[in-house]
């Protein structure tokens, strides 16, 4: 074994360290602020916008969770033959890919499981606007509903989701390229125009 071999485990130990530490820190963060501006939201709201609210919700973790096993599940060498062709998104393709477990942490784990808490909370408001609007005799019974049917649609909605990423991850993981090639090209013309 070289001498180098330590400090190079210790190197990849504190970036390990650092990557949770930012997760953690920007999962608070996010978390907290959507939570904060859907209740504000949804308490100015009706029923029917409260309830497109907590299913846009829904969807946005859905479609990350998509994201994170097609990235999990795709091959890199179509994208090298795109990016060779200088294809949109091929170049952010094959960098999603060569970080697949990064990019599965923060779709499935930050996004998905930010979605899961805030769209619980969410249900939970509209459960107590459905109290106030109409009276019901098990009042308990409201919440317990709201609350099953946003995890049945969750759950639903990421089998099927699962079943589309991995059967369709090149062209889920190209798409993700060319959003992150049209979202990279808006800031550099953008910093041009400065």
């Amino acid at each position: 074994m070289s001498k180098s071999d330590p400090s190079q485990a210790r190197k990849e130990r504190n970036k390990t360290i650092r990557w949770v530490v930012t997760i953690f820190l920007v999962t608070i963060f996010v978390s907290g602020a959507i939570t904060l501006i859907s209740d504000e939201i949804m308490s100015k709201s009706g029923i029917i916008t409260s309830f497109v609210i907590l299913l846009t919700i829904v969807l946005i973790g859905i479609v990350f969770d998509i994201i994170g096993v097609a990235v999990t599940s795709a091959d890199e060498s179509p994208f090298h033959s795109m990016a060779a062709r200088k294809v949109t998104g091929a170049q952010e393709a094959i960098r999603l890919l060569r970080n697949a477990e990064r990019v599965s942490s923060i779709c499935n784990d930050v996004v998905g499981d930010i979605c899961g808490v805030v769209s619980g909370s969410a249900s939970a408001t509209i459960a107590a606007q459905l109290l106030v609007k109409f009276e019901f005799s098990w009042p308990m019974l409201v919440g317990l509903l709201m609350s099953a049917l946003v995890s049945g649609i969750t759950v639903g909605g990421k089998a099927v989701g699962k079943t589309f990423a991995v059967n369709s991850s090149t062209a889920i993981v190209h798409f993700a390229g060319k959003v992150i090639a049209l979202l990279h090209g808006n800031r550099k013309s953008s910093k041009c125009k400065k």
